[in-house]
């Protein structure tokens, strides 16, 4: 593999990453992390939960990105009362004519915002994930497949845990990043506050289709990712799981389980998507390190001991990237 020529290639053709961010920038003020995270899933073919409060500009950065992309998007919000059917679809019945008739959910989209996907129970949930993992829904004897980017980004409110169902560990697997948003700086806020109070929308330009996505995702494959960072991820990976091989004893009473080999993966497409991001054919320990946390926080889970002292699963991925060898 010639590394200089496929550089090359992806710096051109990642110039569409440089108009998407100041684009959507027009519309959020701040929130970097979450932009690139955005960007991370829709190249890397995965999906987004994010915890953060209320009104922290979640919805209206999916539903930018949407504008800036000229896609279609949904947003579904979760309540005890949903059924499967209002996010899938469901049949018809047709008295004039006697027959059923499907009539497809909001799910067929490219992009989806689960808007407190916890607020619903279970069945709900196992709907959209299944969605999420087959990119397909059948619907009584047929199966559709979904739309190409499809991007689901759910919600959840990590302050307010009356009346809620919360995600199973198995299911909060299937997404490729968990991202906590936090509050925007004064100053971010002060331009916030003197954007809004006008009251007109920001307009945004369309500045890239589906197609070049779908484009780009081959070329996130073609990343080279070089053997010492792949025994790097593995090492961290199996830190997680077996920390007293790693000089880590002390975690040893503060992990229930480890990172499936899901994390493994999705460590490596979404390091090779943020390389892409950077302009880069290759990818270095430091795009490692910037998207660990998002990747493997929510695919640790910490036992009692560890919450007493709290601690969360983010101080012990802190331990492991601290001790574990970076090529």
């Amino acid at each position: 593999m010639d590394i200089a020529e496929l550089n090359e290639r992806i710096s051109q053709q990642s110039a569409f990453v440089d108009l998407l961010k100041s684009e959507i920038g027009k519309v959020i003020i701040g929130q970097q992390a979450l932009i690139e995270r955005l960007l991370i899933g829709l190249l890397a073919n995965g999906h987004i939960l994010l915890e953060g409060v209320p009104g922290l500009a979640k919805t209206l950065a999916i539903k930018t990105l949407s504008s800036v992309m000229k896609a279609k998007f949904q947003r579904i919000q979760f309540t005890p009362d949903l059924l499967p059917a209002d996010l899938i679809g469901t049949m018809i019945y047709n008295q004039k004519e006697g027959n059923f008739s499907i009539k497809k959910g909001p799910i067929f989209s490219n992009f989806i915002l689960a808007d407190e996907i916890n607020r619903s129970p279970a069945k709900v949930q196992s709907a959209l994930l299944e969605a999420m993992q087959e990119r397909q829904i059948t619907i009584g004897e047929r199966t559709f497949k979904l739309e190409d980017p499809f991007l689901v980004m759910a919600t959840q409110n990590p302050i307010e845990q009356e009346g809620t169902y919360p995600l199973p560990e198995a299911q909060v697997d299937r997404f490729m990043l968990k991202v906590k948003i936090t509050y925007p700086s004064r100053e971010e806020e002060s331009q916030i506050m003197r954007q809004y109070m006008g009251g007109d929308e920001v307009p945004v330009n369309t500045v890239i289709n589906t197609d070049q996505i779908i484009a780009s995702r081959k070329l996130v494959n073609e990343v080279y990712l070089d053997e010492k960072i792949e025994k790097y991820i593995l090492d961290i990976v199996f830190a997680t799981r077996n920390p007293e091989k790693f000089g880590l004893q002390k975690l040893n009473d503060l992990i229930s389980f480890g990172a499936s080999p899901r994390a493994t993966l999705n460590l490596a497409h979404a390091a090779k998507a943020m390389a892409f991001i950077k302009r880069r054919g290759y990818v270095i320990p430091e795009d490692i390190r910037a998207i660990c946390y998002d990747v493997l926080r929510h695919r640790i889970a910490v036992t009692y001991e560890a919450e007493a002292e709290n601690l969360s699963s983010e101080n012990i991925i802190q331990e492991i990237l601290n001790k574990v060898a970076v090529p």
